[in-house]
């Protein structure tokens, strides 16, 4: 058995300084905003340091991520291309611990007609002097600051929230579903078309995704073909969607030259989505959007976060997500409203910082659609939906179900779609209903199945008793 302090050490709960580090440093930059500069990218780090202080660090990050030159001659391009301090804001006498700006100078990086790409950012900003040297005890880019110029220079998504709505026939507060194929792995090309038309036949779809797990090139469930089936199933309920329109996004993530002739393919094959991770494979967004940025009907792309929480160790998610946004998604997973402990990052301060990157207003960029995924449910839909009409945000999220839709089980034990489809739609009235709008999150779940118990509707009892139990 391993000692008590050896134990201690191990199980020291990093969320919970993290959770205390994001209220201090939301807390220290309210009362001192990072400075804004016409010329240069301001980065802002949370560095807790051995033995060097703030100052110092910023002149060892001027000397390694810029020109490599200490001392500059005045006037110099060395000079212009060299980054200096922007501001410190330590939180003890010792100086070590704390905030620090430091200023990227964009003549050492702005490409000839003026644009910058995310990679470029994130190759200065977050490279081996922050996050490699032993003297940085912990280090956090927290925070970036990109003159508008250069904002506009990205492309971001081709369609956002409004535009996704406009592509479907979705009304702007009208409430936005999505699906995801389950089984997740191990499915053939019929099996994806019987999937997507039955998540076709129910009009509250807007959007149907395959899983990450079910990879594109497969020798039995090509994802070319896997499409093809898809839009043709898509096609076969169009009747029955009143008008509706649906996305379905492939999955296409790969190595970069894999990922353009994939995509290539499903385009021709009538996919009017896409759905890849970037985390493993910088600069795959911009890729993705530049090269189908000139189509009269570019695809909807879902920026999946797989493997994010690696990157959030040390870079913010709301940075990662800025970037994201900027490069071009349409679509990008947070996490739902539940009760109890959170299931998946982001939640509290992360959650609200990531959903307000996604959304809030960028000059010359569309907002993303937030994905609430990871668990929504029948349980929690109606605590989602709260949240989201009380924060204005109504018209920007996407509710994504999962196993919610394909994993509960009919009367013969067997996956039913549509029992799960029937639940979603039971729950939704019940919300528009407002009869449980007073009722505290760690109650609603047994609220929501009296009431469904009341009212006799069966598919949301039978569901909640799935998810939750008796």
């Amino acid at each position: 058995m391993l000692d008590a302090t050896t134990l201690d050490l191990l199980w020291h709960d990093a969320d919970a300084r993290e959770t205390r580090l994001r209220e201090i440093v939301e807390e220290r930059l309210a009362l001192r905003p990072p400075p804004v500069m016409d010329d240069q990218i301001v980065a802002t780090y949370f560095f807790a340091l051995r033995t060097i202080t703030l100052d110092k660090a910023a002149s060892e990050i001027a000397y390694h991520a810029t020109s490599g030159v200490k001392h500059p001659p005045a006037g110099s391009l060395l000079e212009q291309c060299t980054a200096k301090a922007a501001g410190v804001d330590p939180f003890d006498a010792s100086g070590r611990i704390g905030l620090l700006h430091v200023a990227f100078p964009l003549k050492m990086m702005l490409q000839p007609d003026g644009h910058l790409t995310s990679v470029d950012i994130l190759h200065t900003t977050a490279g081996a002097i922050v996050f490699d040297v032993y003297e940085n005890q912990d280090a956090r880019l927290v925070a970036l600051q990109i003159p508008e110029p250069v904002l506009r220079t990205f492309p971001g998504p081709a369609y956002g929230p409004a535009g996704l709505r406009q592509r479907t026939g979705f009304g702007p507060r009208e409430p936005a579903f999505g699906t995801i194929l389950k089984p997740t792995a191990g499915i053939t090309p019929d099996e994806v078309g019987r999937l997507v038309e039955e998540a076709a036949r129910c009009p509250l779809f807007l959007f149907v995704k395959e899983d990450e797990d079910l990879y594109p090139r497969l020798e039995y469930s090509p994802v070319r073909e896997r499409t093809r089936r898809a839009i043709e199933a898509i096609d076969r309920a169009r009747d029955r969607r009143g008008g509706k329109g649906l996305i379905f996004a492939p999955h296409i993530t790969g190595s970069p030259h894999e990922m353009i002739e994939t995509l290539h393919a499903v385009l021709e094959a009538g996919a009017t989505g896409v759905m890849f991770s970037e985390t493993f494979a910088g600069g795959t967004v911009r890729m993705v959007r530049e090269a189908t940025r000139r189509l009269p009907h570019p695809p909807a792309i879902y920026g999946h976060n797989a493997g994010i929480g690696i990157k959030t160790r040390g870079i913010w998610r709301e940075v990662i997500d800025l970037l994201a946004r900027l490069d071009g998604i349409d679509f990008r997973q947070t996490a739902p409203v539940r009760p109890g402990t959170p299931f998946l990052r982001p939640y509290g301060a992360e959650w609200r910082a990531s959903e307000a990157a996604l959304t809030r207003p960028l000059p010359g960029i569309r907002p993303t659609m937030i994905a609430r995924a990871g668990g929504l449910d029948q349980g929690n839909l109606l605590l989602n939906l709260a949240d989201a009409e009380r924060r204005g945000l109504a018209e920007s999220v996407l509710f994504l179900a999962g196993s919610a839709i394909h994993s509960l089980k009919g009367p013969d034990g067997k996956a039913d779609p549509l029992l799960g489809t029937e639940a979603m739609l039971q729950a939704l009235d019940v919300h528009r209903s407002g009869e449980l709008a007073d009722v505290p999150a760690d109650r609603h779940v047994k609220a929501l199945a009296a009431v469904a118990k009341r009212r006799g509707l069966g598919a949301l009892v039978e569901a909640l008793r799935q998810r939750y139990g008796d």
